[in-house]
């Protein structure tokens, strides 16, 4: 399964604002640390806003927060937001029809999505900010 890059950029947001969840954090401090559009970044922003996942607080001091239960918010949950999960990753649009290679290339794949499928609903973001403080611990 290939992320969109706006589902990747919902993840990093996400685990920014858990981190520090009764901290407000302005958009461009995201953007900053990640290299990406503000812009682009706003409308993602948006979307995790309508989603509940996040709170937008403007004025001074203003910014985003989480408000979601990180022991309960999965990476499934934020992905599923930005993700066609319906259509099959060998979706083709060859003009032959499908062989038999096709047909079992098919079904591997469509069983690599259903175990990467159950991999990220079982991975809160709870886990994710342990290892990402793992990760930090062991310098990465």
């Amino acid at each position: 399964m290939k992320l969109q890059v706006n589902t990747m950029l919902a993840l990093y947001s996400v685990i920014e604002f858990a981190a520090d969840p009764n901290r407000h954090i302005p958009a461009s401090e995201i953007a900053d640390k990640y290299g990406i559009s503000p812009h682009h970044l706003a409308k993602v922003l948006a979307e995790l806003v309508r989603a509940d996942i996040v709170e937008s607080v403007r004025g001074v001091g203003g910014g985003y927060r989480f408000a979601a239960n990180a022991r309960r918010l999965t990476l499934m949950d934020v992905i599923q937001l930005f993700e066609d999960l319906a259509t099959p990753a060998s979706a083709r649009s060859e003009s032959h029809a499908p062989t038999a290679v096709d047909r079992a290339l098919d079904v591997v794949l469509g069983e690599i999505d259903q175990i990467a499928k159950a991999t990220f609903s079982s991975i809160t973001l709870a886990t994710m900010l342990q290892l990402v403080a793992r990760q930090r611990d062991n310098g990465g």
